[in-house]
């Protein structure tokens, strides 16, 4: 059989590569599109013009998305006084009409984001340089310019302080050397001692009530025998009472609001009053004025002597304590440091140191030698209204609105103890001036009350007023505790022990 001949296949073409379009018709071909079914064949068609509107919503969404964007990630000063120069320098109105600092601010970043969008990026950059210069040139002025880190006092105030420093230190010598005695002489009993102060203060009782004055009673002090007792009351009289029988002396008048403390001198019989009427003053024991001490600007509350009778320390409700010369009537330190009104003040035995308490809830102690805040008294929960040093020189005592008197140790600078003490706001605490062993504190609960200084428990309860007392104070013995009230009587509480019993055996 013969072989098959093989089929010959015709070459192959090559595939004819399509011209280059026009850009007429690439345009045209962008509206349109071709599509083949199966033969080969090509169809247009043109978009619609819902299509298209709904095209460009959606790239116009797209664009602000972005922009906000950038917005958002665009440094913007967040200071008002920054937000206007930056405008100014954009050459924009730095206000609109009722634009608010918030508004002003997203109406320059919506600026900053315009002009970097259409390429005003080298003017968005001038803009910055300049306002960082300016910055600049601010921090420059403000490192030349040294303020000093400190109120720059008087010469007088200076005499003062060296005086207060000469005074306190030996005094301060004095009492730790007797505490030393008495730690290591086996003699000495501090112990038995306190013990039995503490007995003899179980013993007070109401030995004599007199009317004081027509309106409430604020302020009460003795003499520094206890010969004298003065009161000061609402209608701004001052009233000087012979002790023990409380009979009136004399009758100080010169404030025309009410009186809201009266002091008597530790050197001398001379006495201080604080009024309403943002004035304190100087009086001798027979009426006659001394002195008055002007320059508060709001209403006085407390105010103390210093040991050495040379000085007077006022709290006022214009937020500042004042140091004062008593022999020039000079004010010699006005010490800011409360947020809120001062409203009493007392001074450290040894003299060296002054304690502020104020509606702030705070209590402030300060060194009179340099000026120093020594130790800030935070505890209170509302305003304290009493301070208090102990005669050892380490305790102070402060008595509040929240109803507890807190103790508090200076060596370690934190509170030692606290007493809830009243059911009403305490409105003064004094510690007994001889050494310390007890405390006593008034109350709006109409109530007075004696503690132990040895474990802060509870001695005696002083119940016979029938309204708010208002202030105490003990004498120089500690035998006698006098107490005034809102119902204008004068309450004398002392021991019922004879006189040689309960005589402090005391060096």
């Amino acid at each position: 059989m013969a072989p098959l001949p093989v089929p010959v296949h015709p070459p192959i073409a090559p595939i004819p590569v399509p011209p280059p379009r026009a850009p007429a018709a690439a345009a045209s071909m962008a509206s349109t599109s071709t599509s083949s079914a199966g033969g080969g064949g090509e169809a247009e068609y043109e978009v619609s013009d819902d299509h298209r509107a709904a095209r460009e919503r959606h790239e116009r969404a797209v664009q602000e998305l972005l922009q906000r964007r950038r917005a958002y990630a665009m440094a913007v000063p967040t200071n008002d006084s920054a937000v206007r120069a930056r405008l100014r320098r954009l050459g924009e109105p730095i206000t609109l009409f009722g634009e608010r600092e918030m508004e002003r601010r997203d109406r320059l970043r919506a600026l900053m984001v315009r002009l970097e969008a259409d390429g005003q990026v080298d003017r968005l950059l001038r803009a910055q340089e300049d306002d960082q210069a300016a910055r600049a040139g601010e921090e420059e002025e403000e490192e030349q310019i040294q303020y000093p880190f400190f109120t720059e006092g008087t010469q007088e105030l200076l005499k003062a302080r060296v005086d207060i420093a000469q005074y306190s230190l030996p005094r301060a010598k004095a009492r730790i050397e007797r505490a030393k005695r008495r730690h290591e002489d086996p003699d000495e009993d501090p112990e038995a001692e306190a013990e039995l102060v503490v007995k003899q203060a179980g013993e007070f009782v109401l030995e004599c009530s007199e009317i004081g004055d027509d309106r409430p009673l604020t302020g009460c002090s003795f003499s520094r025998d206890a010969s004298m007792l003065a009161t000061s009351s609402w209608s701004g009289i001052i009233k000087v009472w012979s002790m023990p029988q409380l009979t009136k002396v004399a009758t100080l008048k010169g404030h025309t609001e009410r009186a809201t403390d009266v002091a008597f001198s530790p050197a001398d019989d001379c006495l201080a009053t604080a009024s309403a009427d943002r004035t304190a003053k100087l009086w001798k024991p027979d009426g006659s004025l001394l002195m008055s001490f002007d320059g508060h600007l709001d209403r006085l509350a407390r105010l103390a002597f210093h040991p050495s009778g040379k000085y007077l320390g006022t709290a006022s409700f214009d937020k500042t304590w004042r140091l004062w010369d008593i022999n020039t009537g000079k004010e010699l330190l006005l010490q800011e440091g409360h947020s809120r009104s001062v409203y009493g003040v007392s001074f450290h035995p040894d003299g060296s140191l002054v304690a502020s308490c104020g509606l702030d809830a705070y209590a402030r102690v300060w060194d009179l030698r340099s000026g120093r805040l020594f130790f800030a008294l935070k505890g209170h929960v509302k305003p304290v209204l009493g301070v208090s040093f102990s005669p050892n020189g380490y305790l102070v005592a402060t008595g509040s609105e929240d109803n507890f008197c807190r103790i508090w140790d200076l060596r370690k600078r934190q509170m030692l103890y606290s007493i809830p003490a009243h059911k009403s706001l305490i409105s003064h605490v004094k510690f007994e001036p001889q050494e310390g062993y007890y405390l006593a504190t008034c109350s709006y609960d109409t109530k007075a009350a004696l503690w132990s200084a040895r474990d802060y428990k509870p001695i005696k309860s002083l119940v016979g007023h029938e309204s708010k007392v208002t202030s105490l104070d003990i004498s120089g013995d500690g035998q006698k505790i006098v107490s005034v009230s809102h119902d204008r009587t004068i309450k004398i509480w002392s021991c019922r022990s004879s006189t040689q019993d309960n005589a402090m055996e005391l060096d």
